[in-house]
């Protein structure tokens, strides 16, 4: 990819971080970008056609796939307390931002696999992880995938949070949050 392609995919992924997809213009991306309307076009097809090859690339991504979640050790507490910082250490308030502004219905039938693609990870490691400590004995049976899915919208509810109000909703922080849900996840658990 060229520097200026590059300049323009990174204007228009930022500004619907922060504007929103219906928000943000052509124009406003181009001038973003430091290149005229016409560059822009020459280089994309539409605004859609920028947000597309934007997602292609890592960098707009939260990169939150099952590989961040293999370290485990087969410890519930520490295990989970994992899961839990892996997922919001990447999921930061830029990405959930930029997440909410992919969901506008002009181009959400086109995101929306990307979008998915985060829970999807989570969601599927968890439940895998699940199965092999029931597996081992070491937790009892039950719908694991009501529990993954439970566990993941406390990290998701958080982020979302913490993205829209910072501390004005609630001054708990990150680490004090995780070590409370996951002792409220065991004992329902066990």
């Amino acid at each position: 990819m060229d520097e200026t392609s590059q300049k323009i995919i990174d204007a228009a992924m930022t500004l619907i971080r922060d504007n929103g997809y219906v928000s943000t213009t052509t124009k406003e991306i181009a001038r973003v970008a430091g290149v005229n309307e016409c560059t822009l076009f020459r280089k994309f097809k539409s605004k859609k056609d920028i947000i597309l090859q934007g997602l292609e690339q890592e960098q707009w991504r939260a990169n939150i796939t099952p590989k961040i979640f293999e370290n485990v050790t087969w410890d519930l507490e520490q295990d989970l307390e994992m899961f839990m910082r892996s997922y919001m250490d990447r999921m930061t308030p830029d990405f959930v931002n930029l997440s909410i502004g992919l969901r506008a219905p002009q181009l959400y039938a086109e995101t929306a696999s990307y979008i998915m693609k985060v829970p999807q990870a989570f969601l599927f490691s968890f439940t895998e992880y699940l199965h092999k400590m029931c597996e081992n004995g070491k937790i009892p049976e039950a719908d694991f995938d009501s529990l993954a899915l439970n566990f993941f919208s406390a990290a998701f509810g958080y982020m979302f949070l913490k993205a829209s109000f910072g501390n004005e909703l609630t001054p708990v922080e990150k680490d004090e949050y995780i070590k409370n849900s996951v002792t409220v996840f065991i004992k329902g658990v066990m």
